[in-house]
């Protein structure tokens, strides 16, 4: 089985070739934003899941723009993680944003204009939840740009008490994998994928996260990422020390 890296340069590298990539470039390094993320977003918006959501997280990547837009559109929550996770999540309430600004406001260059960090305790119960992905299998296993914040985000939900949720990825057919990828302990799942051909209901068997694994955050990142150590102060006060497995911070 092929490391993560490798299957990452491997699909930036075919976006690039087959010119499926668009702004922003390089696509390399990033959730790379494709032609046809529209398409994928309009089988997402028949989805009954989302229908149903009232408050839906979406990642802040380029190709998810369209669903963003249309979360407030369809006046529901939306709740965007802020840059590395260092503020936790921003908080934009459709009833603020103008008809016609929809677009404007789900976009990160105007987002604070219309939103506002919101602290852990004050999140709303999160019924929908999008990760930005660059590859993905059928079977709903996926691989992010290499930094795990979806995988963080998705934990720190469960750290805090949100019910399990129901998972969309948004990617190019090319991102889909016919190979098997490896899975980490923390690794994020989906359960239904778009793409700019198809709905793809993934019934995937792996678990996802239940929480943050402590042994595996160092200090270092605790320091870089303060939304982690509130959620380590919160979940302490409710039980001290029982979370971690190696160490209490």
């Amino acid at each position: 089985m092929r490391e993560k890296q490798m299957i990452r340069e491997e699909i930036w590298e075919k976006m690039m070739e087959e010119k499926i990539g668009r702004f922003p470039f390089p696509l390399k390094g990033r959730i790379p934003n494709f032609k046809g993320a529209e398409k994928a977003a309009q089988f997402v918006f028949e989805l009954e899941e989302y229908k149903r959501a009232k408050v839906v997280k979406v990642n802040p990547d380029s190709p998810q723009l369209p669903i963003r837009a249309q979360v407030l559109k369809d006046g529901k929550t939306l709740l965007v993680p802020t840059p590395r996770l260092k503020d936790g999540f921003i908080h934009v309430d459709p009833a603020v944003v103008p008809p016609g600004e929809e677009k404007k406001a789900a976009s990160l260059k105007n987002i604070h204009q219309y939103g506002k960090v919101i602290s852990l305790i004050e999140l709303p119960t999160i019924d929908l939840f999008f990760a930005g992905s660059v590859a993905l299998t059928r079977d709903g296993k996926r691989i992010g740009k290499g930094e795990g914040y979806a995988d963080r985000e998705y934990a720190i939900l469960q750290e805090l008490g949100n019910p399990p949720i129901p998972v969309i990825g948004t990617a190019h057919s090319v991102q889909i994998v016919g190979e098997d990828i490896p899975k980490d302990e923390f690794d994020l799942t989906c359960d239904w994928i778009a793409t700019e051909k198809e709905l793809i209901k993934t019934n995937s068997p792996y678990e996802k996260p239940t929480g943050i694994i402590w042994s595996e955050v160092t200090e270092k990142e605790m320091e870089e990422m303060p939304v982690l150590k509130e959620v380590w102060e919160i979940t302490k006060a409710q039980a001290p020390c029982s979370r971690a497995t190696s160490k209490c911070f």
